[in-house]
């Protein structure tokens, strides 16, 4: 990976900025802190990113490493990881994201993450366990293809086995938590 400053740092802010602002909305969803209007202006701002992201891929190809940065590039991950609205994005967006892997401008975590979401979003089996269920009765991964060799597969990818990446989702998503009171939600960057 580069440690050069970014090609275009401009980019980079203003990914690293929409990533934020649609992290700290995650949070409070997870959370049930929002009511219908911040949840319908979070949908709009989600389809306004995944829009923004999608004009850098035509324009550049996968924001890397070399075109915006380590940060940069992890928000470009962040925004396309949670495009779910657009599985079709989200397949093209893993595409590019593997070439970018290959070319060394990329983390293959990075890819394993969008490649398991983009294959749930699809209706197949994850094949990395990135992809968890928080259930108000406890964390579940999602469909898995072959789940006798996962961790093969996740050595593979860089990733810890799967005993470490549930025990360390429980322990961010579960304390002093009461089970009746947990939502069910999607979890992608603990795994």
């Amino acid at each position: 990976m580069t440690t050069a400053a970014p090609q275009h740092p401009d980019l980079a802010r203003e990914l690293i900025a929409r990533a934020q602002a649609s992290a700290v909305h995650r949070a409070k969803r997870v959370r049930n802190q929002l009511d219908a209007v911040p949840l319908g202006q979070g949908r709009h701002a989600e389809h306004a990113d995944t829009k923004f992201l999608r004009r850098i891929l035509g324009e550049h190809d996968w924001p890397g490493h070399r075109l915006v940065g380590p940060a940069g590039a992890r928000a470009a991950w962040s925004i396309a990881l949670h495009s779910d609205h657009e599985p079709d994005f989200q397949r093209a967006a893993a595409f590019l994201l593997q070439r970018a892997v290959k070319a060394g401008d990329a983390l293959i975590q990075h890819w394993a993450h969008l490649h398991d979401r983009a294959l749930i979003n699809s209706g197949h089996d994850q094949e990395y366990g990135t992809q968890l269920l928080l259930r108000a009765d406890g964390i579940e991964l999602c469909p898995l293809r072959a789940p006798e060799s996962l961790d093969e597969r996740r050595t593979s990818v860089e990733l810890p086995p799967i005993a470490v990446a549930l025990e360390t989702v429980r322990r961010r998503y579960t304390p002093n938590r009461r089970t009746e009171d947990a939502p069910t939600v999607v979890l992608a960057r603990a795994a």
